[in-house]
């Protein structure tokens, strides 16, 4: 691709335009987005296209067969072996062929479109009692096509097999145009039925003249994913075209259809968790406990299970589900497979029947995929073996060779996976930066394939080959075999125009690997990157691509956040390994050309909401918040910035100056001016402009230490009360109600003086009033969210110094605003990583409900016993947890849970013009249909400004402060 002319490549976009209804692209964001998937494997796409049909397929198909031109079809990207990658045109199927044709109960079949997301057929199929069998970790955002490709199983497969067992027909086109309805069966002729007259004679052919090499050269296990099932095409197997297709990774025809089976699921579940003393204890363990008929066998280690809670005690455990007509049935099966567990070597054991504890511990297994990334030391760790697969009994043994074979080449990695079906998942610190670390790599490689084969197992268990793997295919199948593989692809695309290197006559292992084209140096930034050794690109390189930022619908009781962008556009630039893989992209400078101005990478960070919910909810932590402040600090260093960030990005500047102001300003916010104000501060002219407080909090504060006798609780209990911007100037009845509350528990709420102390010790001075032509404290949060490092740093050392000596003898500091208490918590310590101080603030903070958990644990809340109802802070979510909260509100009576998401006002990123639609969008998808479903006495709990101003100005019922409602629960006091 690199030797075709610009002349060339004009006439290649010019005639898919005309010839394809769906879009085409051949922008730079678009290829880039297209580079990677979830494998170690970088390809530079020429162009993309995301077809409206099986016709904008065909078009696609001819235009680009008559330029000589590759073509990859691709579905959520999430493959671990390099298959979704590619040169030439990536055919997108996630934008539009995403439709259930059909579904027919009676039947338990489906017709779907490849694009089709697996979690919205199980969805469609449940209102029958149906799901699709197969359900590999990421089935929140896979879709059917990709699964097809790959043969993908996941933790249910023991039960229901893999995708190849659920297939029953495929609608296919070749490279060359010919369309193919591969099923079951033989025609008249004894050749597959559904093929054209040149690809049945040659199927025919092949299979008759190798016979008896495909019924010896395959290995008889169930998690047997590797090379071309070409086996299925023998007579006493059925001659299954449509099996024999699947997993073929697109290299021998294009899917545009396929009817699947659906499988009845039991109506109720329980989940057993046997523990053992180790790994390979319960490796060993896992066949024997198939006789039982569990759902599900899933081995996990402490190394990667961590300190998760609702586990019994061990090092390492089985996850086994067991199925049953009824919750007794469902239970009195797992209690007999824990008798029987428990007499074959395991040590404990507890069985889980509330939905909502199953779902906690599956999601540990389903994020491991990302969290296997990181060792325990931090260190980091990839696929490439992610996914080999032995005979069940043989799993153990495999399992000690395996280990000793990472030793032996200076490797580590956590093993985890399909256990009962002897496939095992593993993430290993390869090093793939340097050459002797690639070297390693290769070499590893070969010896693991070579030992996998010698216990009877396949290099694949369940992603595919792709590039990863593709190479040592002889070692299994023998170079006869896979002779046959180069044959039978040659006669579907003779011209190797499907996903070329893939599968036969492959790329090397150890070549394009996404990592060599990234700086060899750090890169000059400001934030700390404390979790990545201050290493930008090793903080971009977090993301692996698992996707679990593409989830278009929450899980039952979930509180994720993320990606609420991707969620209102359905775009992946708008995602956060959208994001991430632009500025991989960029860092690299091959597609994205413009380094830190890149406008490609600006618009995709443009409608990020710096929500931080990516930083706790994406499995490997990416932080995209930080990374858009980083951007946009390099973006605009020496430019003119948008109006919107010297409006709002300085806004503690601004609100500080128009304080004595604030009754003549809120006048005029309600005049033709507010118009004009708002236009030349970026501001979107839906917003009405929030009033502004007529008495500060920090005013009314210092005005009641003057004129009141402060209590003084007995012992030295006081707290140090941030007065942060919002609660400050718009919603100071949160900073009063909040010291009523912590005053009522026995605390003693002091602000922290404007300027730094001078007091010998640090002591804390007598009330008095302060100086207000001084610069008011600040976290820094508006200045971070748009970029102005240089700003924020310089308010950060301010608030340091200022506070250092109040915190230093353990006083914590109460933060009411939970985006405040997160920059606080987060950026200042990471702005500031050369202060030790700003470390020691950052674990002072504490949210409102943890002051009063911790200092005041004996308190009795006044009991409110009203149903709540809004949306936990986005912030507070991802970087301080809100289990004290939880905690608070169940002690005053206040029942019910709050929603996840982001509210999608995000501080100033919904009052940026051009913003108001999207910001809607996030708010429509969890906050406001909970508040309308919500009863009407239910209290609307909205912690954060930014939460209360949408209900608010979005027609909603107004949001307060937790702080607000149990001070109203007090009674009416002193104002």
């Amino acid at each position: 691709m690199a030797d075709r002319t610009e002349t060339e490549k004009r006439d290649l976009a010019k005639e898919l335009a005309a010839a394809v209804r769906g879009e085409v692209s051949f922008a730079a964001a678009d290829r880039a987005l297209m580079t990677m998937d979830a494998s170690n494997y970088r390809r530079v796409p020429e162009a993309v296209v995301a077809p409206r049909d099986a016709g904008d397929v065909a078009a696609a198909l001819r235009v680009c067969r008559e330029h000589g031109v590759p073509v990859v079809p691709r579905g959520a990207g999430t493959s671990i072996a390099g298959q979704a990658t590619g040169v030439g045109v990536v055919l997108d199927f996630t934008r539009h062929m995403r439709r259930i044709v059909s579904l027919d109960p009676a039947a338990r079949t489906a017709v779907v479109q490849p694009g089709v997301i697996l979690d919205d057929l199980r969805s469609a199929a449940a209102a029958h009692g149906l799901t699709f069998g197969p359900d590999p970790s990421t089935h929140s955002r896979c879709t059917l096509g990709g699964m097809i490709g790959n043969n993908s199983c996941g933790s249910h497969s023991v039960a229901w097999g893999t995708t190849a067992d659920s297939v029953r027909e495929l609608e296919l086109l070749t490279y060359g145009g010919e369309r193919v309805r591969a099923g079951r069966g033989t025609d008249p002729t004894g050749a597959p039925t559904g093929l054209p007259p040149r690809l049945r004679d040659g199927v025919k052919s092949l299979v008759d003249a190798e016979l008896a090499l495909l019924r010896t050269g395959y290995p008889d296990l169930p998690r047997r994913i590797s090379g071309y099932a070409l086996d299925a095409l023998l007579p006493e197997k059925g001659t299954d075209l449509a099996r024999a297709l699947t997993g073929s990774e697109g290299t021998l025809g294009v899917l545009t259809e396929a009817t699947v089976r659906l499988v009845q699921t039991p109506a109720a579940r329980v989940l057993a968790v046997l523990a053992y003393p180790d790994e390979s204890a319960a490796a060993e363990a896992a066949h024997t406990l198939l006789r039982y008929r569990p759902m599900t066998v899933e081995g996990m280690a402490a190394d990667l299970v961590g300190n998760a809670a609702g586990l019994p005690r061990g090092g390492a455990w089985l996850f086994v589900e067991m199925g049953g007509a009824t919750p007794g049935e469902a239970a009195a099966r797992a209690t007999a497979l824990c008798r029987a567990a428990a007499a074959d070597g395991s040590t404990d054991h507890t069985v889980v029947t509330d939905p909502a504890g199953q779902r906690a511990l599956w999601r540990i297994r389903e994020d491991a995929s990302g969290t296997a990334t990181r060792m325990p030391d931090g260190s980091e760790a990839w696929p490439g073996w992610e996914d080999c697969a032995v005979p069940p009994a043989q799993l153990g043994p495999y399992l000690r060779d395996f280990r000793a074979l990472l030793a032996q080449h200076g490797l580590r990695g956590t093993p985890y996976g399909h256990f009962g079906d002897g496939c095992i998942h593993i993430r290993i610190d390869f090093d793939l930066l340097t050459p002797p670390g690639i070297r390693r790599f290769r070499d590893f490689s070969h010896d693991l394939g070579e030992l996998v084969v010698s216990h009877g197992g396949s290099l694949s268990g369940e992603h595919g080959d792709g590039q990863a793997r593709a190479e040592l295919l002889p070692k299994m199948y023998g170079p006869e075999l896979v002779g046959v593989f180069e044959r039978f692809k040659t006669l579907w695309d003779p011209v190797a125009g499907l996903n070329p290197g893939m599968l036969v006559r492959p790329a090397r292992l150890d070549e394009n690997l996404r990592f060599e084209v990234l700086p060899k140096r750090p890169v000059p930034v400001e934030f700390g990157y404390p979790h990545d050794s201050g290493d930008f690109s090793a903080a971009v390189r977090r993301c692996v691509g698992v996707a679990k930022c593409r989830n278009t619908t929450t899980a039952p009781g979930s509180a994720d956040v993320m990606c609420p962008s991707f969620r209102a556009t359905g775009e992946e630039q708008h995602s956060t390994r959208g994001r991430a893989r632009l500025l991989h992209e960029m860092l690299a400078g091959e597609v994205i050309t413009d380094g830190w101005q890149s406008p490609e990478v600006h618009e995709a960070l443009d409608l990020c909401l710096s929500c931080k919910g990516c930083r706790s909810d994406c499995p490997v932590g990416v932080d995209m918040a930080t990374y858009k402040a980083e951007f946009l600090h390099h973006h605009y260093k020496g430019r003119r910035r948008p109006a919107a960030h010297y409006s709002m990005g300085r806004l503690p500047q601004w609100l500080h100056a128009a304080a004595p102001l604030a009754p003549a300003l809120n006048a005029l916010a309600r005049t033709p001016l507010a118009t004009v104000a708002k236009r030349l501060g970026g501001i979107a002219p839906e917003r009405p402009i929030p009033p502004l407080a007529t008495e500060t909090f920090a005013g009314w504060w210092w005005r009641r230490r003057k004129t009141t006798a402060a209590r003084t609780p007995s012992g030295d209990r006081t707290v140090i009360l941030w007065p942060d911007t919002f609660t400050n100037h718009l919603s100071p009845e949160v900073g009063r109600a909040a010291v009523r509350v912590l005053e009522a528990a026995g605390l003693r709420p002091l602000l922290p003086p404007t300027a730094p102390l001078r007091q010998p010790g640090g002591a804390f001075p007598q009330p008095a009033l302060p100086r207000l032509h001084r610069p008011p404290l600040c976290c820094g949060l508006t200045y971070v969210s748009t970029g102005q490092l240089d700003q924020a740093r310089r308010v950060m050392r301010r608030t340091v110094d200022v506070l250092s000596p109040l915190l230093r003898d353990g006083r914590p500091l109460v933060v009411l605003e939970p985006s405040c208490a997160a920059a606080l918590r987060t950026d200042l310590p990471e702005l500031l990583s050369d202060d030790p101080r700003a470390a020691r603030l950052a674990s002072s903070v504490r949210t409102f409900a943890q002051a009063l958990e911790e200092l005041a644990p004996d308190w009795q809340p006044p009991r409110i016993n009203r149903p709540v109802a809004g949306q936990t802070h986005c912030h507070q979510h991802a970087v301080l947890g809100d289990a004290p909260d939880r905690r608070l509100r169940e002690r005053a009576g206040l029942t019910g849970s709050l929603t996840g998401g982001c509210c999608g006002l995000a501080g100033n990123f919904g009052f940026e013009r051009g913003h108001y639609d999207i910001s809607v969008t996030c708010a429509e998808d969890q906050l406001l249909p909970a508040v309308r479903q919500s009863p009407e006495d239910a209290e609307i709990l909205a912690d954060g400004f930014s939460c209360r101003t949408q209900l608010e100005q979005l027609g909603e019922r107004r949001g307060r402060h937790l702080a607000e409602v149990l001070a109203e629960g007090l009674g009416k006091g002193e104002e």
